[in-house]
């Protein structure tokens, strides 16, 4: 299974999140945290990683073919035992690499689709922050599931109503988590039309953790379930898992994923319109000609 972790604005805090979700996946899978964000890596640095293996030459060994098991030739551990592949903390560097790695699919990311494609495997890919022209975008189409995380304050949640539509092109499978302090679940639900999954607990002491940080708690999947991080990130991770399981046969059309909850669950929200769903897997934003005093709870941007 491929996870794809990505913000559109600011950084909300994407590796940490990625590095947990992969830490807390259900067992008995196989985890691998792939970071693969543009402006640069984080994991060698919080860590004290070498420079090599990583993604440099993961890049460099693609390109001469490989198969499934090439990803974990190149992976190092972090300290509770969790395989990562580490970028360069420079951005040109870790731009190179990703340019070298994603465009050809048979010898160049294909490896790391293939090594997702593994029984009992996820590879959580730690994008960073996404836009039109991030080599990243291929990774992204080619994912099972794609966790966007954005913080709650106006200007954050600004440009998400344009952007949103271009999520649901992306992947058949998004989730939106919040983060932070700011406007209530409903009421980004209110502003976005759509119905988030749940929201990152503020908890700097796992935080501390997963950024390599000297902290009480311990590292592993039994010592970060003591960590409200912790335990919300294995939450999300069996949700998402159970989504790899295949369906039972229906006579009707599977609806596909798509970044809401229900509609049932949406219609029970005070005031959220009730307009369909465009072919993206996203409902419109509301009409500006609402009058903003009259929507209960106030709009978030």
């Amino acid at each position: 299974m491929l996870v794809s972790v990505l913000s559109l604005k600011g950084s909300p805090g994407v590796t940490t999140f990625a590095v947990a979700l992969a830490a807390r996946w259900p067992a008995p899978a196989r985890a691998l945290v792939v970071e693969a964000d543009p402006s640069g890596g984080d994991l060698g640095l919080r860590f004290s990683l070498p420079s090599t293996p990583g993604l440099v030459s993961l890049a460099a060994a693609a390109r001469r073919g490989g198969d499934a098991d090439l990803v974990w030739r190149h992976a190092q551990q972090l300290p509770g035992g969790l395989p990562v592949i580490a970028a360069p903390p420079d951005a040109e560097q870790a731009r190179a690499a990703l340019s070298a790695l994603v465009p050809n699919p048979t010898s160049g990311f294909g490896v790391v689709r293939a090594a997702a494609d593994q029984p009992g495997t996820v590879v959580v890919v730690d994008c960073g922050r996404v836009d039109p022209g991030s080599p990243t975008l291929p990774i992204v189409r080619s994912s099972d599931v794609v966790v966007l995380l954005s913080r709650t304050h106006a200007d954050d949640l600004a440009h998400l109503p344009r952007r949103l539509p271009t999520v649901g092109r992306w992947s058949p499978k998004p989730v939106l988590l919040l983060v932070g302090e700011g406007y209530s679940s409903a009421e980004v639900a209110w502003e976005l039309g759509v119905l988030p999954l749940a929201r990152v607990p503020h908890d700097p002491n796992g935080a501390a953790v997963l950024c390599g940080r000297p902290n009480k708690l311990r590292w592993g999947r039994s010592g970060s379930s003591c960590s409200a991080l912790g335990r919300f990130a294995h939450k999300v991770a069996t949700q998402l898992a159970a989504r790899e399981r295949p369906a039972p046969p229906s006579p009707q059309p599977a609806e596909p994923a798509v970044l809401r909850a229900p509609a049932t669950a949406l219609h029970a929200i005070p005031r959220v319109p009730t307009s369909p769903v465009s072919p993206g897997g996203v409902r419109p934003a509301p009409s500006p000609g609402i009058d903003p005093h009259q929507q209960q709870g106030g709009q978030a941007s």
